[in-house]
């Protein structure tokens, strides 16, 4: 899955197409990762474009000693935490808003995924923003431990623990909404 690195190398050997795959291919995972540090679309939408600019601008380096996807999102966090700087904004670490759950073959399963997605989003807009964030990359994003700790500037120690606290924070969080009281 070497797709954006390839790309970005053929960009950088002046293919253009090499950018247009990576937008293509990122663009949207960026942006709704980005809107938990901006709880505005339109901001997160603008930042993600910024991270795009960068790459073709600067042109920074990649070294491979992460997979590109995490490079790129850090690169994303980056700027939005430069963002944040330069509007004094704070954010609450909003919720990423979900299209396309379902395989769509049944109605029913349909609509109770969908709520159930809804309260998961409404119970993780309530927790801390690192919470928050833990959870979104490795179980949206599906990024690795490592990954996420290189995202996030720290340890795999302190992301495993972070994720047993964001866990329980969301559990308890789940249990206010009544989330699993007819299951298990």
């Amino acid at each position: 899955m070497d797709n954006g690195a390839s790309s970005y190398r053929r960009f950088l050997d002046g293919e253009k197409e090499g950018m247009i795959e990576i937008i293509c291919e990122y663009r949207e995972g960026l942006t709704f990762y980005l809107y938990r540090f901006t709880n505005d679309l339109g901001a997160a939408e603008e930042i993600a474009e910024d991270t795009f600019v960068k790459l073709c601008t600067k042109k920074p380096k990649f070294s491979g000693k992460s997979s590109f996807k995490t490079w790129l999102y850090t690169i994303g966090r980056n700027c939005a935490l430069n963002y944040m700087k330069r509007r004094r904004f704070v954010s609450d670490t909003p919720l990423h808003e979900y299209t396309g759950i379902s395989d769509g073959t049944d109605v029913e399963a349909q609509y109770i995924e969908k709520e159930q997605s809804f309260l998961v989003q409404k119970a993780m807009k309530r927790l801390k923003p690192e919470y928050s964030q833990v959870l979104y990359l490795l179980y949206t994003e599906e990024f690795s431990t490592e990954e996420t700790a290189r995202i996030m500037h720290k340890s795999k120690r302190q992301i495993g623990n972070l994720v047993y606290r964001a866990k329980n924070a969301l559990r308890l969080e789940l249990g206010k909404e009544g989330f699993g009281d007819d299951e298990q």
